[in-house]
Order: C-alpha cells, then structure tokens, then sequence
C-alpha cells in the first residue's frame, strides 16, 4: 500500500484536548479514514499547532482526500514517500 506524506494547515491551531473527547475525535478519524481504505500511521504537530505533517498509507491521493473531506480536515499538499534508513548502507 502507498505511503503519503499529507500537510495541513490550521490558522488557529490544531487543538485536540487530552482527554475522553480528544480520544473520542481521533478515533473518529480513524473510522472515518477507513471507510476509504485509508490508515492513520501517525502525525508530526509544529510547535506553534498551526501546521501537521500526516503519515498515511493508503491506496491513492484521492481516497486520502475523501477521507480528509469526510473528517472535515483540510489538505494543503500530499506526497506519496518512501523510507529511506539511514542504517541502510551498513
């Protein structure tokens, strides 16, 4: 399955409260996301909570924006990336 690389932009910051209802709206993602096939890996969250860098496996850019829309979360760009180990080469 591919993997992306999905960047978001939140102008008043992402704010996931860390607690039953944050739990709860993560999950929801979750569910939501693989009525298109689509998985969650993890996110990466600047400090300043206006920007998320997403990993996600999914079968294409366009079920991972179903899924976005279907969260009501928005896409400023997907990338599809590869890993790339930097204990590759001993």
């Amino acid at each position: 399955m591919p993997r992306y690389m999905i960047e978001r932009h939140f102008p008043a910051g992402l704010h996931i409260p860390v607690n039953d209802e944050g739990a709860r709206a993560c999950l929801g993602v979750v569910d939501a996301n693989a009525r298109d096939g689509v998985t969650w890996v993890h996110s990466y969250v600047s400090d300043d909570k206006t920007k998320t860098f997403c990993v996600y496996d999914g079968p294409s850019p366009e079920a991972i924006r179903r899924a976005a829309g279907s969260n009501n979360l928005p896409v400023e760009r997907i990338t599809e990336v590869r890993v790339l180990d930097p204990y590759f080469y001993r």
